[in-house]
């Protein structure tokens, strides 16, 4: 496990009778939470972290079965079974105004959260919204070809799990790139972070599930209307997404406007984290 005691206080939850949530927490003022991307974890905003900590009490959450949560094999992994972690989360700890900054799944996690629980958010930061699968582990499939042939072999039954085993820390570093614009690699201790992970019993059902229930994400945009906080909506230039996706997601928010970052891709936060940061403290000083 990476040591991040020089960035925050990790500590575990119990959120439910089966679950336990591990986060960090760090700096003060009003509460910002991070969700994280499809196979990655809390450690994955470890350079965002201490810049957006001079401003907000941090809490970055490992989500259901990822990092050092708990597992459950039995679990189905789909949009509603994280939004109720992260409500659970939040009310366990009587959290009040959050801001809710997400990336991925963890976008649109922050959107659905911020539909259910209306008098506890503030505001919504939501980057590179994962809502538009057409098949098993569409977006990732759309980086490279690596990620489109791996993924693709994920999806076949049976044979899919002996599959997922092999993956190692070369083949997940091949997959990832196929998220980054500005950087040519994933940083070695964070990728050597999410291989030792995928080694956890259960993990790999963990992450085919999560992809096998893909419908799950673009049903989630049917709760966007519902969310009354103001929301920034930000794009990475060369996400994965389509312009007209884009737009989708924008329309079912009411027509937010669309901030689009130069030379970045899917995995925003580790990709131009800088930047990413800046635009996170836009929202606590507007």
């Amino acid at each position: 496990m990476q040591d991040l005691s020089n960035i925050g206080d990790v500590a575990e939850i119990q959120i439910d009778d089966n679950r336990t949530l591990r986060f960090l927490k760090t700096g003060t003022g009003a509460p910002l939470i991070l969700l994280h991307t499809i196979r990655t974890q809390l450690d994955y905003f470890q350079e965002v972290i201490p810049l957006l900590a001079k401003h907000y009490t941090v809490y970055a959450i490992d989500l259901p079965g990822h990092g050092y949560s708990s597992i459950d094999t039995k679990a189905n992994y789909d949009e509603p079974y994280f939004r109720c972690a992260v409500i659970a989360f939040i009310e366990k700890l009587d959290l009040q105004n959050v801001t809710l900054v997400g990336e991925s799944i963890g976008a649109v996690l922050a959107l659905t959260v911020a539909s259910a629980l209306p008098e506890r958010i503030k505001a919504v930061l939501a980057s590179n919204t994962y809502d538009y699968d057409t098949r098993y582990a569409d977006g990732v499939r759309r980086g490279n070809f690596i990620a489109n042939f791996i993924l693709g072999q994920f999806a076949i039954p049976g044979l899919g799990a002996v599959f997922a085993a092999m993956e190692n820390k070369p083949l997940l570093g091949l997959i990832m790139r196929g998220g980054l614009q500005m950087k040519r690699w994933v940083p070695n201790n964070l990728l050597s972070e999410f291989n030792r992970v995928g080694y956890r019993k259960g993990y790999r059902y963990v992450e085919r599930n999560v992809f096998a229930n893909w419908r799950s994400w673009g049903k989630a945009r049917s709760m966007y209307a519902a969310v009354k906080v103001p929301v920034k909506l930000i794009y990475g230039e060369q996400d994965w997404s389509t312009l007209e996706e884009r737009k989708r997601t924008a329309k079912e928010l009411g027509g937010v406007a669309i901030t689009t970052v130069a030379n970045t891709g899917h995995f925003a936060f580790v990709d131009n984290p800088h930047k990413l940061a800046e635009l996170v403290l836009a929202i606590h000083h507007s």
